[in-house]
């Protein structure tokens, strides 16, 4: 499962809202692709549809599209929102991860 922080919750919602999305019928799509300073690197979208390789999970109001195979590397994960002085963004608090690259946006199993 994929967990997502009440400050994360609520920026969600809140982008997608701005992005035309409903955060009730749409999915914030989670996954990881080859890439970054460590070796693999998250990605974090809007999506309307889901595919066929698709797991899903709803928490804190938030629906979740994670492809299965992605979702080998994020089981356990939780999505959270930091909005302070050192940086804006989204962090993936990823139990998995043996290393991760200075900025946060990539890791190493």
């Amino acid at each position: 499962m994929i967990k997502v922080s009440d400050t994360a919750s609520k920026k969600i919602v809140e982008m997608m809202r701005e992005d035309g999305y409903d955060a009730a019928q749409h999915y914030v799509r989670v996954g990881v692709k080859s890439g970054g300073c460590s070796g693999l690197s998250y990605e974090l979208k809007f999506d309307r549809e889901l595919g066929d390789n698709d797991k899903v999970f709803e928490d804190n109001e938030v629906k979740i599209a994670v492809e299965k195979k992605s979702f080998l590397y994020l089981a356990g994960t939780i999505l959270e929102y930091s909005g302070g002085l050192n940086g804006k963004g989204f962090v993936f608090n990823n139990p998995n991860a043996q290393r991760t690259c200075g900025c946060g946006e990539s890791f190493s199993l």
